[in-house]
């Protein structure tokens, strides 16, 4: 085991990090993410989504033209390595998804580690996910038409929304994306293999993330932790139908094509989109694949919350 490994250890680094990236990240967002794409306007309120783990921030995006009647729900949960709290950083898929799909998006300023290891994070997502559902009357969405998402660590908390979801009777979701979700990490990070001869994420980036998150190792293994690790063997029949989305160069890439197959086999498979040439979180630079995978999502969005009749119709 690294030192990086150790609790502890890991804890002092990830708050490190999240000091680090305080410092940082409000440039990069400014100078970057928040001009990309200009024809999308930043059409935006904020609110605090109440649950039992912390009051969660949320920025709602909505669509430039006023809808005439309540607009379906897309819940986002960023990345970050279940560490970082970089909100902003999805600020362009959330004003193409508004635009292009028709939503509202609530982009969701989630609890982190190691403040809140493990279950904490993915029990908050869920309850928000509900209060979403339950609270659109209020708030001018349609939350019987709800999507979840997420990119990274922030596709495996919608990976175990729509899990809890499934387990606990609702609420009902119409998609999950999945997009380059780490869903194994009870698997040691030296483990897995990429074919990028230096790939982004790196093991020691593992060690800081995953013992922050986790500092219990028997909790690995839990559904909610990897649900495509083998030791996962539940029927997955009704969950949640899935848009999985996997670079292909990813240190993840296995584990995201293995539990496609899983929700292939649970018949909740949509698409499996393998992006070319492209590693983790490529859409934070590659302002063009991301476009075309943000067009994707937004398609599947589409599809998915459309009424009744014109998803027929379609």
């Amino acid at each position: 085991m690294s030192l990086l490994a150790r609790p502890k250890v890991a804890s002092v680094a990830a708050r490190t990090m999240q000091r680090l990236n305080a410092l940082l990240a409000d440039r990069h967002v400014a100078s970057t993410l928040l001009t990309r794409y200009p024809e999308y306007p930043r059409n935006t309120r904020e609110l605090t989504i109440p649950n039992s783990v912390a009051p969660a921030r949320a920025v709602v995006y909505l669509p430039d033209v006023p809808a005439a009647e309540p607009l379906p729900v897309y819940v986002n949960f960023h990345g970050g390595g279940f560490v970082l709290p970089p909100i902003e950083l999805d600020d362009p898929l959330c004003r193409q998804l508004a635009a292009e799909a028709g939503v509202a998006v609530v982009n969701v300023d989630y609890a982190v580690a190691p403040q809140h290891p493990f279950p904490a994070p993915p029990h908050q997502a869920y309850e928000v996910v509900r209060w979403v559902a339950e609270h659109g009357d209020e708030h001018g969405w349609d939350g019987s038409r709800l999507v979840v998402g997420g990119q990274s660590a922030g596709g495996a908390l919608a990976a175990a929304v729509a899990r809890q979801a499934l387990d606990k009777g609702g609420p009902s979701i119409a998609l999950q994306v999945l997009h380059y979700p780490p869903l194994d990490l009870a698997t040691d990070a030296r483990e897995k293999h990429s074919t990028a001869v230096k790939p982004v994420l790196r093991p020691w980036m593992a060690d800081v993330f995953d013992s922050a998150y986790l500092p219990d190792r028997s909790l690995r293994s839990d559904p909610l932790a990897s649900p495509a690790h083998p030791s996962d063997t539940a029927d997955l029949t009704g969950i949640a139908p899935a848009l999985v989305i996997t670079p292909e160069h990813d240190l993840l890439h296995a584990e995201g094509v293995r539990y496609a197959e899983r929700l292939r086999g649970a018949g909740a498979l949509l698409e499996h989109y393998d992006v070319p040439g492209a590693d983790h979180g490529y859409d934070q630079n590659d302002a063009e694949a991301a476009r075309d995978v943000y067009a994707l999502i937004a398609e599947h969005v589409r599809r998915a919350t459309a009424p009744r009749t014109q998803a027929t119709d379609g």
